[in-house]
């Protein structure tokens, strides 16, 4: 199923964070991500026109994060957006992180 068709799940923890290689085949499905520190990690950089651009995508993201539930680490400024998605809770990657990075793919595409 295609990672934006899905929703994601509340993770309490005591599980193990997704492995590396499994990682990078989801990896696959995130145009434009990239896995950081030994795959526990997956960050993108965005380039938007000015500020107001910025600040209008990183609303879209935040409004996305509280319907999901899943909070990314977002910086930002002119011109240029940064965000970055793990699983506190497991200290690495979960598929809501992939279902994530997917979804805010699909708001960049939006414009």
């Amino acid at each position: 199923m295609d990672l934006t068709q899905q929703t994601c799940v509340p993770c309490r923890g005591g599980i193990d964070p997704i492995e590396p290689s499994p990682a990078r085949e989801l990896l696959a499905s995130t145009p434009g991500w990239e896995l950081l520190d030994d795959a526990t990690k997956i960050r993108r950089d965005f380039k938007l026109a000015d500020f107001a651009a910025t600040l209008a995508f990183v609303n879209k993201v935040g409004d996305l994060a509280e319907a999901e539930g899943h909070h990314p680490d977002i910086t930002f400024g002119w011109g240029y957006c940064s965000v970055l998605f793990y699983t506190h809770k497991i200290k690495g990657l979960h598929q809501n992180d992939f279902i994530m990075a997917a979804k805010v793919n699909d708001i960049a595409e939006a414009g």
